[in-house]
Order: C-alpha cells, then structure tokens, then sequence
C-alpha cells in the first residue's frame, strides 16, 4: 500500500533530525482497514514545539514527498495537524505536530514507527488513551433548539439551508449516539454503513431529505423520533430532560407542518 511506503519514507527522511524524538502513525492503520481511499495518519514527536509556527510546520511536511499543498486543521479542531496532499502517488496525509509531554495526552494508541531512546513506549506506557465522548447533558440542551432552527428556516422557505442543518444534526447528534448503541468509537457518521446494525442504518437514512417542504419536514419528524429512541436506551437519570422546551418546540413543528 502506498501509505505503508509513504510512512517508512518518512521514517528514514526524520530519523537523523536531532528535533525528533519519534514518529508513530495512527488511524486505520492500527484497525488494518487500509485500503487504496485511507489517508494516513502521522504524529511526529519533536522537542521544541513545531506546531505554534505553520511555516515550521510545512517544512517538515515539504521534506517527506512530493508535496503539493497542505493546510493546519483549525476547522476540525486541531491546529496542531497539517493537512496535506502529495503527489507521486496521490496521497492525502495528515500530520499532527506534538511534543513529548503532549503526546501523552492521545485519543488512541498509535503505533510507533520510529522511537529513538524509547521515550515513546514509555509515554505509551505511563498513560491512557480517551477518546471524547459526547456529553449526553450537553446535546439533550441543545436539540429542541435546534430543531426549532430547522423549522425556522423551512418555514421561511430556505431549504438548503435546512438541507444541510440535517447534516449537522447527523454529524453531531445521530451519527455519534448510533455508534454508542453499536459499541463502536462515536466518530461522527464515519462508517456507518459498515458498523451499525441494518435497521439503525435504515433509521439513520429517514434523516436523509429532499429538496422540498414535504421532504424535509418528514426527515426532521424521524429526527425527532431516532432522538427520542436514542435518548430513552442511552441517557440515564442524571441527564436532566428539556421536557418544557420539546412540547413547546413540538407543537411549534404541528404548526409549520399544517401550514400550506
């Protein structure tokens, strides 16, 4: 696979740089779910911070291929990756710039590649990795909310808009609570397709709209109706329910239904 060539590469390419303290590459790698549409997933551990200057940043990416572009990832969340794209072959790589101590703080454990005085494995070793849950509380505030967003917007007749809220809502509420019913990891609506049971699946594609009134209204009535579903098997008793806010939201919704 191209990516397992890109990675060892990269290792031979960093090894005799004295800022470098490892290399490791996580990902699908560490699942075996390569395949030719993966990225690859690289962490490069350095003593002095490379992450807080960009220009350092695309040195070290510039220095490991053919490199066309790349870009730091404020928009997911994580300045300290640069996204980038190479060429000769074509290959999308994400690097995550980090230091000793930052690398202890991990969502999952990598594998390392390349670990000169073992510091690594002990950071590995002397630390555990969490992936971000969603906070049950925090999305139950918000949901009613945001359903009465939707209905704002088709109520005004911004379907588009209210198209691509539904994708939010996926991303942000169905995909990540779907996951958690399956016992996989809640990344988004990644996979989906593959890692949830057939009938969640088929729940989760009532979401899915056309572009017209009708359409969208449904979709967001099986919203509503997977959120609850969802709520009632995954939230426990200290999640206090917006109870107030989901009638008044609701009956809110019964109105721009009706409405022709």
């Amino acid at each position: 696979m191209i990516q397992r060539v890109f990675a060892e590469k990269a290792k031979t390419i960093l090894k005799p740089d004295d800022n470098v303290i490892g290399l490791a590459v996580a990902g699908s790698w560490l699942t075996n779910e390569i395949d030719e549409f993966s990225d690859l997933d690289l962490i490069i551990v350095t003593k002095q911070k490379i992450s807080a200057d960009k220009n350092l940043m695309l040195d070290y990416a510039k220095r490991l291929g053919n490199f066309l572009s790349g870009f730091t990832g404020e928009h997911v969340g994580e300045p300290r990756v640069l996204i980038c794209l190479y060429d000769n072959p074509l290959l999308h790589v994400d690097i995550k710039f980090v230091t000793l101590e930052e690398f202890h703080n991990r969502i999952e454990t990598p594998e390392i590649l390349l670990d000169k005085n073992g510091q690594l494995q002990k950071a590995i070793h002397n630390s555990q990795a969490k992936f971000p849950y969603p906070d049950y509380q925090w999305i139950e505030d918000r949901f009613w909310t945001w359903i009465h967003y939707a209905l704002l917007k088709i109520g005004r007749g911004e379907y588009l808009e209210a198209y691509d809220f539904m994708g939010f809502l996926r991303m942000v509420v169905f995909g990540p609570l779907l996951h958690i019913k399956n016992d996989n990891l809640p990344r988004g609506v990644r996979k989906v397709e593959k890692d949830l049971n057939s009938d969640d699946l088929a729940q989760l594609k009532l979401t899915l709209p056309n572009y017209d009134k009708q359409s969208l209204v449904k979709s967001l009535r099986n919203a509503v109706l997977l959120y609850r579903q969802l709520r009632t098997e995954l939230y426990d008793t200290k999640v206090h329910l917006k109870n107030d806010t989901e009638k008044k939201v609701m009956a809110y919704f019964d109105d721009i239904e009706n409405r022709k």
